[in-house]
């Protein structure tokens, strides 16, 4: 039995990403793993005393106790740029707003429409007399 582990981690930023395989002894946790990855030196502003942390898109509640298993892929998350409930709204509000922009054009086409026909039939009436 061998006293090491392989394990990945990672940690992305909307222009980069980086996944680091190492090779880590069996009882190294989730916390100690992302430290010895060195991925800090790669991206300067991660805290990993304040990141939250994951194995494979789970959350971990304390990655100083999560011990990792063989092909574990440690996971760093980012803190959230807006909270998901005004992310929703705004994209709710912006549906909104095209959606009335859209019903709108629509009533202007129709009444551009309805304008032809009148004068195309006034036309119709002053060339008949």
């Amino acid at each position: 039995m061998t006293d090491k582990i392989q394990i990945e981690v990672a940690y992305a930023t909307p222009d980069k990403q980086l996944i680091l395989s190492l090779h880590v002894a069996l009882g190294t946790t989730v916390y100690q793993a992302a430290e010895l990855s060195g991925i800090v030196n790669e991206f300067p502003e991660i805290q990993l005393s304040e990141a939250k942390m994951g194995l494979f898109g789970k959350g971990v509640r304390n990655p100083q106790e999560e011990v990792l298993r063989e092909m574990d892929r440690v996971e760093i998350y980012r803190p959230l740029t807006i909270d998901p409930k005004v992310a929703r709204a705004n994209r709710a509000a912006t549906a909104a707003k095209k959606a009335a922009a859209d019903k709108e054009a629509q009533n202007i086409a129709k009444k551009v429409v309805d304008d032809t026909e009148v004068q195309n039939l006034a036309k119709k009436v002053v060339d008949e007399q």
